[in-house]
């Protein structure tokens, strides 16, 4: 009903690569551009069919331009027996390949699936990554939206001076 110029997946697409029916339908049915990133339920293969397949924007370690605004993210997580694990190296380097493209737009999109260490989230759940942590220091992006922790969906904070949300399952539209 609302109108959005781009539908962001932060991960957690599938549960453990179980197929999860019609679940582009409703933003393909609307001709709604989607981005993603992997979760730690799929791994970034399943990602990259999911974007070749629908015609939707990768951007685990890749970049996206619309307008004056830049996204770039990191998908994957960081709890063991997952379909996706990634380290903290990883994390840092997968994030700088996407932030070199867009370091100079007005306005900066950071999407990972794992929140950062140090904020509410950890508080409220598993660690967080510090590699995200230092991410949002260095490249201090407007926003940054991550998913991971399903229990504090909605969650809201301001971490050097970036807003950090998780949007979950729901989803939040936002104005930038």
């Amino acid at each position: 009903k609302e109108k959005v110029d781009l539908v962001v997946l932060c991960g957690d697409l599938l549960f453990n690569e179980i197929e999860t029916d019609g679940l582009m339908a409703p933003f393909k049915k609307r001709n709604l551009p989607v981005a993603l990133i992997p979760g730690n339920h799929e791994t970034s293969a399943t990602t990259n069919f999911l974007a070749e397949f629908y015609k939707l924007y990768n951007l685990h370690g890749y970049y996206l331009k619309l307008g004056d605004v830049g996204i770039f993210g990191c998908g994957g997580g960081n709890v063991a027996g997952h379909a996706y694990q990634i380290n903290e190296e990883d994390i840092t380097k997968i994030l700088k390949k996407g932030h070199d493209k867009i370091k100079d737009m007005k306005t900066q999109i950071m999407v990972t699936h794992i929140h950062p260490s140090g904020g509410l989230i950890e508080k409220m759940s598993f660690k967080g990554s510090p590699a995200i942590a230092k991410a949002l220091e260095d490249f201090k992006p407007n926003i940054h939206l991550c998913g991971h922790i399903h229990e504090c969906e909605g969650m809201e904070e301001i971490i050097k001076k970036t807003r950090v949300m998780n949007v979950g399952k729901k989803g939040k539209i936002i104005e930038v």
